[in-house]
C-alpha cells in the first residue's frame, strides 16, 4: 500500500476551506443540517445546499450522497451519514468503512479526482476517535490500492487531538511512523 501513501494526507484544518473537487460532510440522515461539521457545512454553502438536500430524501448510515457545493470552494458536497456509538454492538465499525467507500465510490463516479472528509462520527456520534482513525484510513488505502483515478485524499481534523489519531493511524498503516503531513 506504501506506493498509495503519497494520495493521502491527514491535515489538521477546516473542511469548508479545502480547495478539492468534493469535501464529505458528515450529515444526519435527513441531510438537513446540524451542528459541528453538517452545520459548518450548511453554513458555509448557503441556502441552496439545504433546499437540494430536501430533495435527496434523506440518506442510510453507510450510504452517501452528493449535491453541488454552492459557495464553498469545492465542486461538490458528498454526504455521508456515520454510525452513533454503541459500544461496538450495533455494526458501527462496518458502517463507519462504509462511509469512506460509498463517499469515494460516489465521488469517483461524478468525475471527482480529490476529495476531504472530516472525522465521520467523531464529534456528538461519540466513535472513538483511535479506532474511527484506524478505520478511515484502512478504508481509504484500501481504496486507493484498487483506483488510479484519485489523485488526492485528505483527511481533515478540526483539533489536535483528532489529528494526531489520524496522523498516528496513518503512520502505523504505511509503517512509517515519520511519513506524515503537519498542520496546514
Amino acid at each position: 500500500m506504501n506506493q498509495d501513501a503519497g494520495r493521502l494526507t491527514v491535515s489538521q484544518g477546516d473542511i469548508t476551506e479545502q480547495r478539492v473537487d468534493a469535501i464529505v460532510n458528515a450529515a444526519k440522515a435527513s441531510l438537513l443540517g446540524g451542528g459541528g461539521v453538517d452545520g459548518a457545512i450548511h453554513r458555509a454553502a448557503s441556502p441552496d445546499l439545504l433546499a437540494e438536500c430536501r430533495g435527496l430524501g434523506g440518506c442510510p448510515t453507510g450510504e452517501a450522497r452528493i449535491t453541488k457545493a454552492y459557495d464553498l470552494p469545492t465542486r461538490f458536497v458528498i454526504h455521508t451519514v456515520g454510525p452513533v456509538w454503541h459500544g461496538g454492538k450495533e455494526d458501527e465499525d462496518s458502517l463507519l468503512a462504509s462511509c469512506y467507500r460509498s463517499s469515494l465510490e460516489l465521488g469517483g463516479a461524478n468525475g471527482v479526482r480529490s476529495i476531504a472528509f472530516p472525522a465521520i462520527s467523531c464529534g456528538v456520534y461519540r466513535f472513538p476517535i483511535q479506532r474511527a482513525a484506524r478505520i478511515a484510513v484502512r478504508e481509504v488505502l484500501k481504496f486507493l490500492s484498487h483506483d488510479e483515478l484519485y489523485r488526492e485524499v485528505r483527511l481533515i481534523c478540526f483539533d489536535s487531538k483528532t489529528f494526531a489519531a489520524f496522523r498516528t493511524a496513518r503512520a502505523n498503516a504505511l509503517g512509517a511512523p515519520g511519513d506524515v503531513e503537519t498542520n496546514r
